[in-house]
């Protein structure tokens, strides 16, 4: 496993070189992006690397070192030149270079002159290229206006951020979903379409237990499980590729381990191991197919046919069931965790893969079965503000009935004046400016407007989420013969059905507080006999005494 520690699992306190960081926009929009404290693509820019956003320029140097959630001031960048000059004269002397080559190619084949031709009058390759050169780089001068927030790379941030190859898993379903499949540090996780990572980065970081020490050379294969993995499985080769260079860029490729497969054709074996899984994940287009794979011993695999579309085979008139045509030639190894009870779900957008999906559950033997479908929607907290005062600051509620009549004999006056003068009468109050120091100060401390106002909360109009419906099912610990005997030599209980089948079974035995309530309830049944009987008191009390007696004496 890696070395390095991953910024998903322990970011540290400052931002650092050549690792990931989130720019912070603002609330529904995030950069990704690996800080560099130098430009390796060349694009031109004396200050180093840069991220151009709508709200200005940020060099890497201004943001390496700054601790998480600093607000960073933008800096004054040329986007503009100074970021084509050297590409333009690139792309030109590229340019040149191709049309003397197509020159020189036309002449050869019209003239047959190698050694005289255009490449001559050209100069040639070694005249056409540049010399290189080696921008020093320059401090970044701040911008009057822009800014971001730094934050650190966490499975949330990710989600909100990364590149979308394909519909994501956000953060509402998978907590819940990690949540369901009781994933915690030390769980083998299947997740079976990877897609864009978002779930992959998410359960790395719930099965996180710590990396393997290589000190030593040599770790246990008991050791190497109680760790926790990823078993993350993808079909399609680019996605497959991209998630697996994202992973190594954010350390996590010892935690995850992705496989360019087709789990509804060839299973879950990694190189034939099994990965011994406690959870999983399956994100596909049809989850019914991989099902199969997913079961314990041999016995419970069902055939292809049995789960197929087209349900060719041989019907078996038995169950009802279709056999398998072949049989397999290497023996069966279950993917699944023989020691505990395993749990599923499955990630659907429409309910007739739901049906279909439960169907071969509950034929499989998977119990609890379960649907949930999660919406989420936020809410706004805010207090509310009405109208603007006379100072121009925010009013926190409406003027009152004098408020009222000063304000429009002043505006009678105003237009009195001005349709008998012609002329527009001269301001009579001074006026203040609202945001100077002293007036801020004056509402934060004495008027303290920001706890004025009415509170309200509002709710979103639409649901900024896509529809999926989420299957729980846990699979149970297979129990064996073996599992049966282990069971009754530790506990040494003998059932009534170990006799002979004559009445001679031997008694199952029982505590002393089982045998008083077995004696209780027989005196309270002979009681309510006799009372129906019509048996007196005095007998009653000598029956009570004796049936104590006797219990006394078992005891």
């Amino acid at each position: 496993m890696t070395s390095n520690i991953s910024p998903f699992l322990y970011p540290g306190p400052i931002a650092k070189t050549d690792s990931l960081a989130i720019i912070h926009l603002k609330r529904d929009l995030q950069i990704p992006t690996i800080l560099r404290d130098h430009d390796e693509d060349d694009e031109g820019y004396s200050e180093g690397k840069v991220v151009n956003t709508r709200f200005g320029s940020f060099p890497h140097t201004t943001l390496i070192g700054l601790p998480w959630g600093s607000q960073v001031r933008a800096s004054v960048v040329d986007t503009g030149s100074r970021g084509r000059r050297d590409k333009q004269g690139q792309n030109k002397q590229k340019r040149k270079r191709e049309e003397s080559e197509a020159e020189a190619g036309d002449s050869t084949a019209k003239k047959g002159k190698l050694e005289d031709g255009p490449k001559e009058e050209s100069g040639g390759d070694t005249n056409i290229s540049t010399p290189v050169t080696v921008k020093e780089e320059k401090e970044a001068v701040v911008a009057s206006t822009g800014f971001i927030h730094l934050l650190p790379p966490t499975p949330e941030n990710w989600t909100s951020s990364l590149p979308h190859r394909t519909q994501v898993v956000y953060t509402p379903d998978y907590s819940y979903i990690l949540h369901r499949l009781r994933a915690r540090p030390g769980t083998n996780l299947i997740e079976a379409g990877a897609g864009s990572g978002s779930f992959t980065h998410a359960s790395a970081r719930s099965v996180f237990k710590g990396y393997l020490s290589n000190i030593d050379g040599d770790v246990s294969a008991q050791k190497k499980k109680n760790l926790g993995k990823v078993w993350s499985y993808e079909f399609h080769e680019q996605r497959h590729q991209k998630l697996e260079e994202e992973l190594q860029d954010h350390g996590l490729e010892g935690i995850v381990q992705v496989t360019h497969r087709d789990v509804c054709e060839d299973g879950f074996l990694v190189d034939n191991q099994s990965p011994g899984a406690d959870a999983i994940f399956l994100d596909l287009p049809a989850p019914w197919l991989a099902l199969p794979h997913l079961t314990r011993s041999a016995l419970s695999t069902p055939p292809k046919s049995w789960y197929n579309a087209s349900g060719s085979g041989t019907p078996n008139p038995a169950n009802g069931t279709k056999e398998p045509s072949t049989t397999p030639a290497t023996p069966f190894i279950s993917p699944l965790n023989p020691s505990c009870p395993v749990h599923i779900c499955t990630f659907s957008p429409c309910i007739e893969q739901v049906q279909r999906t439960v169907s071969v559950m509950r034929r499989l033997g998977w119990v609890d079965i379960e649907m949930v479908e999660l919406s989420q929607r936020r809410y706004e907290t805010r207090r509310e503000r009405i109208g603007i005062d006379s100072s121009g600051g925010p009013q926190t509620a409406p003027a009152t009935v004098s408020e009222a009549l000063a304000r429009l004999i002043e505006v009678e006056g105003n237009s009195r004046i001005f349709h008998e003068n012609g002329e527009k009468p001269e301001a009579k109050r001074e006026k203040v400016n609202p945001n100077n120091r002293a007036k801020l100060l004056e509402n934060l401390v004495e008027k303290k407007t920001y706890k004025e106002g009415n509170l309200i909360h509002r709710l979103e109009p639409e649901i900024k989420a896509h529809t999926s419906y989420l299957v729980f099912a846990v699979l149970p610990q297979e129990w064996t013969a073996e599992d049966e005997e282990k069971a009754r030599l530790k506990w040494d209980a003998k059932g009534r059905a170990d006799g002979d089948g004559k009445g001679n079974e031997e008694a199952v035995p029982i505590s002393k507080r089982q045998l008083k309530k077995a004696a209780r309830q027989a005196q309270k049944d002979r009681a309510e006999a006799r009372a129906a009987n019509g048996q007196n008191s005095e007998e009653a009390v000598e029956v009570k005494n004796e049936d104590e007696t006797r219990i006394e004496d078992n005891l």
